[in-house]
């Protein structure tokens, strides 16, 4: 398994706007992305981990296989997201998947690179650091395309 660290700040992580919950509800509010309904994304869903976290799974309102979500307050995940471009966030490879992490105000959205349609997953700060692997099998169902996380390119000198 191949991994490169995460900063510090990666620990932490929560439901953006586009995916709220609902606090003290069984059913975690959070629709289906736009691409959904892509063969893919059926595949990728009939992998998605019975527990996360040690969190037993929750319904959720999309009614769609490809969405997902898991404890109190919601880890949520769904297939169907558009795949990252260029960006300056943090790119991590974990068990062989790329995943790009964005801070938000109480966690990180953390979405597959490479691979179209992307899954994206919201882990709220409680959960510490996932580290992301339970969601390997979803994303490997989509394939990789030529887009990898890459290191920094190498500095110049001036001679």
């Amino acid at each position: 398994m191949h991994r490169r660290p995460l900063t510090a700040a990666l620990l932490a992580l929560a439901a953006g706007a586009a995916l709220t919950a609902c606090g003290g509800s069984t059913t975690v509010d959070a629709s289906a992305a736009a691409l959904a309904a892509s063969a893919d994304c059926t595949r990728a869903s009939a992998h998605w981990p019975t527990t996360v976290a040690g969190q037993k799974s929750r319904p959720t309102s999309a009614k769609s296989a490809t969405v997902r979500a898991w404890g109190d307050p919601p880890i949520i995940a769904r297939c169907g997201v558009s795949s990252p471009g260029p960006t300056t966030d943090p790119c991590t490879t974990i068990d062989g998947i790329d995943w790009v992490a964005h801070q938000l105000k109480d966690g990180y959205r953390f979405v597959t690179f490479g691979r179209s349609p992307a899954i994206e997953v919201l882990i709220p700060t409680k959960y510490g650091g996932l580290d992301l692997v339970e969601f390997t099998a979803a994303a490997k169902a989509i394939p990789q395309t030529s887009h990898v996380c890459s290191a920094a390119p190498p500095s110049t000198s001036s001679g």
